[in-house]
């Protein structure tokens, strides 16, 4: 069934009825469950995970020229976002699948940053400092964006290494962490909006 699957040229009774042993009483749900969205980009990475091979290596290549063939229409981002310190080929990849190029459905750069989940907070009130915990968001995206920002730290000479250190001081390494991934996200919003090069502060 799985190979009828990913060569799409059978139909979902076809495919229930290559159900075999105890799965044959179960022919009629089966029916119900292969009919769907099975798209192409499914077909692939189901052959890919159940064509057997001899290591790791051979898939892993097969899934990086997929991404690389995908992310073709968007060359212009991915090398904008590769200027940014800390962000390499593989980050900008995420960033480009998790956030799209669109900037212009978001109004502004507020609308497009609620809920992104990287707003480092700072509540404090009559000196007291309370709770200021990131909103939960995009993990997948937090996490390049905590990546990039822990990279950025060691890029000698940079605007985002000083903004990092001088915070870290303050406020701890986690918290600078996020705060840098958050002027990150800035300047990822106004280099997609205005299609410009990402400032070379020093």
């Amino acid at each position: 069934m799985l190979q009828a699957l990913v060569q799409a040229t059978t139909t979902p009774q076809e495919m229930a009825e290559l159900a075999k042993g105890l799965l044959r009483k179960k022919i009629p749900e089966l029916k119900l469950a292969l009919e769907g969205k099975f798209e192409e980009h499914h077909r692939f990475l189901l052959g890919v995970a159940t064509t057997p091979t001899p290591g790791s290596g051979r898939r892993s290549r097969l899934l990086e020229q997929r991404i690389q063939e995908k992310l073709k229409p968007y060359s212009m981002q991915l090398a904008l976002l590769q200027e940014i310190p800390g962000v390499d080929w593989t980050l900008a990849a995420v960033i480009i699948s998790e956030l799209g190029v669109d900037m212009s459905v978001f109004g502004n750069v507020h609308s497009w940053l609620h809920g992104r989940g990287i707003c480092p907070g700072n509540n404090e009130s009559a000196g007291k400092r309370k709770s200021s915990r990131i909103p939960k968001g995009n993990v997948y995206l937090k996490t390049a964006l905590v990546e990039a920002a822990n990279a950025a730290a060691k890029a000698k000479g940079t605007y985002l290494r000083d903004k990092f250190y001088r915070l870290k001081a303050r406020r701890g390494y986690k918290r600078a962490a996020v705060a840098v991934a958050h002027k990150i996200l800035v300047a990822i919003y106004h280099m997609f909006s205005h299609q410009v090069c990402y400032p070379r502060i020093g």
